[in-house]
């Protein structure tokens, strides 16, 4: 018996076609739009068949913690999106964070991560897991001799975020994957500000991929949600148990937000990197801003790396200006368009001053190792007719 319509046959399909129908389940009913399964447990026709579901002789769902039809379309989704065997969505991005790694760390275990981290993931390596008794080293993430001789001792994880959040600095994937191999140790990646369409860690020698779907996936402002994506023993084996005990799970109201994201992400996301080039180009031609950080300028450090490992330069643009908080404050105060806000890859255009506020939890010390400066401005370019964005930059930096 041949599958439904719009079911079947998904490894054959092209990037597009899974974005807009991966993973799809319908009911008897035959909805065009996914279903939304809002419940929190499930029935058994029998006790025995709770016990066959329970000891995982037979396929079915057991509690909305554990796994939802509507959920489970949204991770067979992302899993083809990514090439990756396997997906597990969870309540957040930091949520993916913590889970991917405490889902395979113990006491006695030593992790190695990129000084040049978002606020929250520097303060999960420096200050929680320690508490933990797990060692962790912070290197300069472009500095492939930092990443050889702090992987020397064995290491049980490695975790980097590249471009990092918002200096937009990157690693190497590929190099820094044959180092953390050698060591024994496995790959993470956050890979928010490349998004699943320009930037494919796995195929780069990861063995871990995490998302905060809060960011383009939704990308419209509406919820919270994270994912990680591995192999299907590393899902199911080591952090499906850690999830299913501890509880950061996905609504089934959010998973569905999530799935009508991806029906438009790459149309959104080509867009808002074309704006981006735009607003960077603009930004980098302005006498008052004494640097533009962009993958896609030419001035950018790591240029030839963002094209060999990237095929889009991504949504986020960070800029600095001369009398540090002060012109940063003044900055933002005087933008009509550009919203203060500390999301990005949304579809509005955003801007937010990260020492005061995604950053601020670091402190100045760990800032300045990374290059964040009290004169940096983050922007999130959104999907605005991008001359006016421009406009709107041009109208604050001579206010």
């Amino acid at each position: 018996m041949s599958p439904p319509r719009g079911e079947g046959a998904p490894a054959t399909w092209r990037q597009a076609t899974r974005l807009v129908r991966g993973g799809t389940r319908r009911s008897p009913h035959g909805e065009t739009s996914e279903a939304l399964w809002l419940t929190s447990g499930y029935v058994y026709a029998s006790a025995a068949e709770a016990e066959a579901r329970f000891r995982g002789d037979r396929e079915g769902f057991m509690y909305s913690r554990y796994g939802n039809p509507t959920v489970a379309m949204l991770e067979e989704r992302l899993a083809l999106l990514e090439g990756s065997e396997d997906c597990f969505a969870t309540a957040s991005g930091m949520a993916a964070v913590y889970a991917a790694l405490m889902c395979q760390l113990k006491a006695g275990d030593r992790v190695v991560g990129a000084k040049a981290l978002f606020g929250s993931c520097h303060h999960i390596l420096t200050q929680i897991l320690p508490r933990f008794g797990i060692e962790v080293a912070l290197v300069d993430g472009p500095r492939l001799d930092q990443w050889e001789a702090a992987l020397r001792p064995s290491a049980a994880c490695v975790f980097l975020e590249t471009p990092a959040n918002p200096t937009l600095e990157l690693i190497d994937i590929g190099a820094v994957a044959s180092l953390a191999r050698r060591a024994g140790a496995s790959l993470i990646v956050d890979n928010v500000f490349a998004t699943p369409l320009h930037q494919h860690p796995l195929e780069l020698g990861a063995d871990v991929v995490i998302y905060s779907m809060t960011k383009h996936i939704d990308g419209q402002g509406r919820c919270l949600g994270g994912a990680v994506l591995g192999t299907r023993s590393f899902i199911r084996e080591k952090l499906q148990t850690f999830m299913r005990h501890t509880g950061a799970c996905l609504s089934p109201f959010n998973a569905w937000i999530m799935l009508k994201g991806l029906e438009t992400l790459a149309l959104r996301v080509e867009q808002m990197c074309a704006n981006a080039l735009r607003v960077a180009q603009a930004l980098a031609s302005e006498n008052r801003v004494t640097r533009v950080l962009y993958p896609g300028l030419a001035s950018h450090a790591q240029h030839d790396l963002a094209r060999r490992q990237m095929q889009g330069f991504g949504s986020v643009v960070s800029f600095e200006l001369d009398g540090g908080q002060l012109a940063a404050h003044r900055f933002l105060d005087a933008l009509r368009l550009f919203d203060i806000s500390n999301n990005l890859g949304d579809t509005k255009s955003l801007a937010t001053h990260p020492t005061t506020t995604t950053h601020r939890a670091m402190g100045a010390e760990a800032r300045k190792e990374i290059g964040v400066t009290d004169g940096m401005v983050r922007l999130s370019v959104g999907l605005e007719d991008v001359q006016d964005l421009v406009d709107d930059i041009r109208q604050a930096l001579a206010d």
